[in-house]
């Protein structure tokens, strides 16, 4: 079976200030961990604006381009930055996610990871923060389910930080189950147990400062696996951030390279289940380089296997 990677030299051209930790290196990083597993390398397309349009209006589309810079650095959020190759970037990081769905829905790729930056899941219907600029795993969602027909689809998110992007963007969607854990508190504050969405198919696990891979396991055995279950979804997309590892400096959990590689491997497993296995992954988040390369391959090299 084809695994698809998908990625593009315009997600390197994406330049942050000296010191910021969504770097040029971090894909750099993940693409040379990557370089030897048996993989269908694909070239992540622009986005088209009417694929965008789905989940963002077109002002905001509109601003995001118009505040492109000729030089040095534009600021749009308080840690969120463009330089002249971000919107590029950008167009490719949310085109991965369109292509990468229509190659596992047409059966040309069994499952599918995106290697793109700028990430995705805090980027909200009109707002523009926490590093992302389109909201990725929203889009692909939108697209299985607009464009494909899928009646149900789920987005499960393992970055440390919450998904408020995803969650904002997916809030009213009864077609798509939106399951993301993370450290509580931590920034961006949101992602409580009682954020349900208009039609309780929102479920946020908050997850203690300090817990690790034990606690973790745990809470998706007992909260997240069982509505994945039931919803039974037509396509499972991950939004993949690694930076629960206990080496990443942004955040508080001790997660193992290991539990990253069960949470997916469980997840492939729920997808064999309900959907023929077909699944769509995402980078998300991860600010430690060796780690973030380490899970990352340890996350591929599960997707791999599952289409063995």
């Amino acid at each position: 079976m084809t695994i698809a990677l998908l990625t593009h030299a315009d997600c390197l051209s994406h330049v942050t200030p000296d010191g910021h930790p969504e770097r040029v290196a971090r894909l750099e990083h993940i693409l040379h961990a990557l370089e030897a597993l048996d993989l269908k390398r694909v070239t992540a397309p622009l986005a088209a604006d009417d694929d965008l349009l789905r989940i963002h209006p077109e002002n905001y589309i509109r601003g995001i381009r118009s505040a492109r810079p000729s030089n040095g650095f534009a600021q749009v959020d308080g840690d969120t930055f463009l330089s002249p190759g971000s919107v590029d970037a950008a167009y490719r990081a949310a085109g991965a996610a369109v292509r990468a769905v229509d190659l596992v829905l047409s059966g040309e790729a069994s499952n599918a990871f995106c290697a793109v930056r700028p990430p995705g899941h805090h980027a909200e219907t009109e707002t523009a923060m926490g590093f992302c600029l389109f909201g990725n795993a929203a889009l692909a969602a939108k697209h299985a389910l607009d464009h494909h027909g899928l009646n149900r689809v789920a987005v499960v998110d393992f970055d440390v930080h919450h998904g408020n992007g995803t969650q904002d963007l997916l809030w009213d969607e009864a077609r798509a189950l939106v399951i993301t854990s993370q450290q509580m508190p931590l920034w961006p504050g949101s992602g409580r147990p009682e954020e349900t969405g208009v039609h309780d198919t929102v479920v946020n696990i908050p997850l203690a400062p300090g817990s690790g891979g034990a606690e973790m396991r745990a809470a998706y055995e007992t909260k997240a696996f069982p509505r994945l279950r039931a919803f039974r979804p037509e396509l499972i997309i991950i939004s993949a951030g690694f930076d629960a590892h206990q080496d990443d400096p942004l955040a508080n959990l001790n997660w193992a390279t290991d539990d990253f590689a069960w949470i997916t491997a469980e997840l492939c497993r729920i997808a064999d289940e309900v959907c023929s296995g077909r699944t769509v992954s995402t980078l998300e988040g991860g600010y430690d380089l060796n780690a973030l390369a380490e899970a990352t391959r340890a996350h591929v090299e599960e997707l791999i296997k599952a289409a063995r």
